[in-house]
């Protein structure tokens, strides 16, 4: 499409001479502003994309993609229902749980409220998310009907550490012949996870599935029945199967139900965002437009004589949507390698930003995560280089034309 010749105008024209270098210097500024725009979008994105599928991965590898209780909150039985839901194909793991608010006790007087999970020991040990991540401790010493294992956050509010014993509170009291009394039982910190989730962290504790049916006093049934699949798309089938496999009536919910504002305002957030950050690159493109126009406008006895010369006015055209594609296309590969060098080193710049300015940067309290995750999607990427670049093309049709359809009689008499 090019000749070589329109390639040499084209360099030679944003390669200025001394004293000629000012409409160089308005490119380069063009080609800074796409770079940044393209790169902060990237970064953008990345982050939004790692946000949601770090929550996603962590709120479904410890809550399960389908939840499956009864109608009155437990589940009887629930060996045979645990049975028949691990039969279907497209279920991966079944776990009987029984959960409910605590409060937590240490001996030093801290107090902490928290959810108690009882679950068996196996179940755990294939919960990779919880055993893939223990802090302290170890999964062995989950046994016995006194054993508990506690979030870091937890353990750090209630200063304890293994060994330690903590007193867990129900709010449900034991009713006696001197009435309701509070029950409470002490148990021993077997283990310390971290899952990279605050909420989670601070707020979730585990104890052997026999102990908690004690605790909570329900010794023949489960609260809750999590399943997960194979395919975390596949709920609303799933779902139909296991109501279709059970005769008892059952109350099922999937992890899009039970979580759908919440990635419903991420998936907003990401997308204003994207428009937001399309607004800068367009800016970045007008930049171009500008220059096109003043090189147009300082290079207008120059394109007189190259069209006396027999340059036809196509020619023309060409050469500076050549000089228009060489400053989005150097901005747009600028950004693409800023923005990819940005999130691979994401959070040692975040580290770096906070030993230097002493503040928090990304505070887990607020955004749920302990560490700014940020995951590079091919596809986005291909998408944000398409509008960088084909912004940066359109920039340049205007001041082409115009350059295109200049009169060189006009243009030689003014000079």
């Amino acid at each position: 499409m090019f000749g070589a010749f329109e390639r040499a105008v084209a360099i030679r024209y944003l390669w200025a001479r001394k004293g000629e270098r000012f409409v160089s210097v308005i490119a380069g500024f063009s080609v800074i502003g796409i770079a940044l725009g393209i790169a902060t979008l990237i970064v953008v994105l990345s982050v939004m994309g790692g946000f949601r599928q770090e929550l996603l991965g962590r709120i479904l590898g410890l809550n399960g993609h389908i939840g499956v209780t009864g109608d009155r909150g437990t589940v009887e039985n629930f060996a045979d229902v645990v049975a028949r839901i691990r039969a279907l194909p497209m279920v991966a793991q079944a776990t009987p749980v029984v959960e409910g608010q605590v409060l937590l006790t240490s001996d030093g007087g801290s107090a902490a409220g928290g959810l108690m999970r009882g679950i068996a020991p196996d179940d755990l040990r294939a919960r990779r998310i919880v055993a893939e991540n223990i802090r302290a401790g170890s999964l062995a010493d989950f046994q016995g009907d006194d054993a508990i294992i506690i979030g870091v956050g937890l353990a750090r509010r209630l200063s304890v550490g293994v060994g330690d014993r903590v007193t867990v509170v129900s709010p449900i009291g034991r009713v006696t012949v001197f009435g309701t009394v509070p029950r409470l039982r002490a148990y021993r910190v077997a283990a310390i996870f971290e899952v990279g989730m605050q909420d989670y962290d601070a707020g979730f504790t585990f104890v052997p599935l026999p102990a908690a049916q004690v605790f909570f006093q329900t010794p023949r049934s489960a609260t809750l029945i999590e399943v997960h699949l194979r395919d975390p798309d596949r709920v609303a089938e799933a779902a139909q199967a296991i109501q279709a496999a059970i005769p008892t009536p059952l109350r099922i919910t999937d992890w899009q139900d039970a979580n759908s504002g919440f990635f419903q305002i991420v998936q907003v957030q990401r997308n204003v965002m994207f428009l937001i950050l399309t607004l800068i690159i367009l800016v970045a493109a007008f930049n171009i437009v500008s220059s096109l126009t003043m090189l147009v406008k300082d290079k207008g006895r120059d394109i007189a004589i190259l069209r006396t010369m027999g340059a036809g006015r196509f020619a023309v055209l060409r050469i500076f949507l050549l000089c228009g594609a060489a400053i989005g296309g150097l901005g747009t590969i600028l950004g693409f390698g800023l923005g990819l060098v940005f999130c691979a080193n994401i959070e040692t710049i975040r580290q770096a930003l906070m030993a230097a300015t002493g503040t928090t940067v990304f505070d887990p309290n607020v955004y749920l995560l302990t560490q700014i995750p940020a995951v590079v999607d091919p596809h986005e990427v291909a998408q944000v280089l398409a509008l960088g670049f084909g912004l940066s093309l359109l920039a340049t049709i205007i001041p082409s034309w115009r350059a295109a359809r200049l009169d060189p009689v006009e243009a030689l008499r003014n000079e």
